[in-house]
Parts: structure tokens; sequence; C-alpha cells
């Protein structure tokens, strides 16, 4: 915040980012939705997303505590962050003292495909709950670029709240009309945006759908050249509405 607030004790906000990323693809056979699976495990395996998730907490000034993660059988890996505002400060030999405004950062993959249409689905979901002045939306063009990101929600949500100098609360410590404000043009211009906000709460939700469907981008080793016009439509249209449902939340086919 450029305008800091003058508080009375500590800022007791707490700001949580859901953050829900879908990548889809096209994997003929069920070998190769096999090696798919495999193929996305190996690429966004515990070990890359901890690295995602250190490079995050950096943007946004927290101090990480803890660090938890797990690679599953057969799919799937989860980090768990606990993080805190700051440096931790030394006192004596034995003891720490530090602002208890620790919150975390969580991170999981689901891997999956349908069994009629042959279309695969990753899906990453990230939680950041922090509170303070950190708000972890300055965040969103990192995530987004950090992972194949067809299908994006996103929900924003400020709870509590803390006091200024003269007693009166505050429920919120920065504006915010919209997700989309803390995204570039650059990054929007690729995608159909929604909103659906309940100010009065300070609830902010967005979600995003990839504009352009490149057809190749979308096969899992395959090549489009080998492809005839007929089954080429056929597979962009089952992606599109593979797309189109994860994007309004209800099977609409």
């Amino acid at each position: 915040m450029r305008n800091k607030l003058k508080l009375y004790g500590f800022n007791n906000l707490t700001k949580s980012l859901s953050f829900n990323i879908y990548d889809v693809c096209y994997a003929k056979s069920h070998a190769a939705q096999q090696e798919y699976i495999s193929y996305i495990d190996e690429q966004y395996n515990s070990e890359r997303l901890t690295n995602i998730m250190y490079q995050l907490t950096e943007m946004i000034g927290a101090h990480v505590l803890n660090v938890s993660k797990q690679d599953y059988d057969p799919q799937g890996a989860s980090v768990t962050f606990l993080i805190a505002e700051g440096s931790m400060i030394p006192y004596g030999t034995d003891t720490v003292v530090a602002h208890l405004d620790k919150s975390h950062v969580t991170v999981h993959t689901y891997p999956e495909y349908h069994p009629e249409t042959s279309i695969a689905t990753f899906r990453v979901d990230i939680d950041v709950a922090t509170c303070g002045e950190i708000t972890p939306l300055s965040t969103l063009d990192y995530l987004i670029a950090s992972f194949d990101s067809d299908i994006i929600t996103m929900d924003y949500r400020v709870r509590g709240f803390t006091r200024d100098v003269s007693g009166k609360k505050l429920f919120m410590d920065h504006k915010i009309t919209s997700i989309q404000d803390y995204i570039s043009k650059k990054t929007l211009k690729r995608y159909h945006a929604m909103d659906m906000n309940i100010y009065q709460c300070n609830l902010f939700h967005t979600k995003l759908m990839v504009k352009k469907l490149e057809l190749q981008n979308y096969l899992f080793n395959a090549k489009v050249e080998d492809l005839t016009p007929h089954t080429k439509q056929r597979i962009a249209n089952s992606l599109r509405k593979e797309m189109a449902e994860i994007y309004s939340g209800s099977n609409i086919f």
C-alpha cells in the first residue's frame, strides 16, 4: 500500500486467495492418457511446485517458517508453506519474538481424463492466506504464467477487521473493485473474463477462459497435420465443450 494506514495495534485482516487452474488436452488412446498423466506428474512434481511457491512468498514479502511437500501414488502432489510477514526476530538464545501474523500457502494437483472423449485435464489448486498488510493479489500474473492456464477461477476474500488510531473498525485496507485490477492487460487480452462480486461482504470472484484454441497446442503426442479435417473438427469441438463446462461450472451439453 502506498499510503500506509495508521492503525491501533496490528493489522488483523486476513486475506485469502483461492486460485484454480485447468490445463486441457487431447490424448487419443488410454495409453496416451496414462502417458499424459505421467508427464504432468513429472512436470509438476512437488519439487517444482515448491520452487514456484518460494518465488510466490518472496514476491509478497513473506518469510517461510516451514515447508511440507508430498508426491502421491498413482498421481498428484501437494506442498504447504507456513509463512509469516517479515522476518522472525531472535531474542536471547532460547526464545523468539515475532508478530503473530502467521498464515499459509498450499498447492495441490489433480490430473484426470474423460473416459469417452479422450480429453485429459490437469487441475492445480492454490490457496494463499495472509495476515496484516500482505496481499497475494500481486502474484496473479506470475501464477498464470507458471502453468498452462486454459481456464482459471479465482476467489479473493478479506475477513475480520482492524482499527485505526481513533478506534474505528476497518474491514478493508486497500482499494479493489475486481480481481482483474491486479492482472496485467497483456495477460487479460488472452482470456474471456467474468466477475461475480459481493462488495458488501468483501468477496470477489473472477474466472477466465482462453480465447484462442490452437489445436496443435492441445494434442498430446500427436501432430495436427496427421489428422483429417473431420477429426480436427471433432477434437476441437470436444475441447471447447470441456472448457466451456469447466468455465461455467455446469454440464451444459
